[in-house]
């Protein structure tokens, strides 16, 4: 008996770790010659996305605060999968806030930051992860889908700023 408590501590301590070590992020940045409210709304308008936007696709849900939404999101051709977020904070033209996942194991909290500058706005896509399944995952895959999902933004809105 004492042997099999002796098991069930050491399982419980390395589970402990692993959700405080299990820490990762990704991060992409991009200018978009376009003004903060073209790309905003760009950014916004959801129902929008299956024009350009080759990562995130709306499927459930309106992207107001406090709001449960679904997204079909892709991650390189022939992967996607539909992840559920709730969104936390909405700052119009500056900031959309998304946390989700499941807690202890993998979750997740993406920003959309937009800031103007010299050149028009910069856009900052953030997401960190963390839980115990972090500890054996790549994020490269999310940050090359994050990068397309820049890339698409910066061509959309500056098109539609012409």
């Amino acid at each position: 008996m004492k042997k099999l408590l002796y098991i069930v501590l050491g399982l419980l301590a390395i589970a402990v770790v692993l959700v405080f070590t299990g820490n990762k992020s990704v991060h992409h940045e991009h200018t978009i010659k376009a003004p903060v409210g073209v790309v905003w709304k760009t950014l916004t308008e959801m129902e929008k996305y299956p024009d350009w936007n080759p990562v995130m696709e709306l499927v459930e849900g309106e992207v107001q605060e406090g709001a449960q939404v679904k997204y079909r999101y892709t991650q390189e051709a022939n992967k996607s999968y539909v992840i559920e977020a709730t969104v936390v904070k909405i700052v119009p033209e500056q900031l959309l806030n998304q946390k989700g996942g499941i807690p202890l194991v993998l979750t997740f909290n993406h920003r959309y930051v937009l800031e103007p500058n010299d050149e028009g706005t910069q856009v900052t896509i953030h997401e960190d992860y963390r839980g115990i399944g972090v500890n054996f995952w790549n994020p490269q895959p999310v940050e090359a889908a994050y990068q397309r999902l820049n890339e698409a933004l910066k061509t959309r809105a500056e098109q539609a700023s012409i």
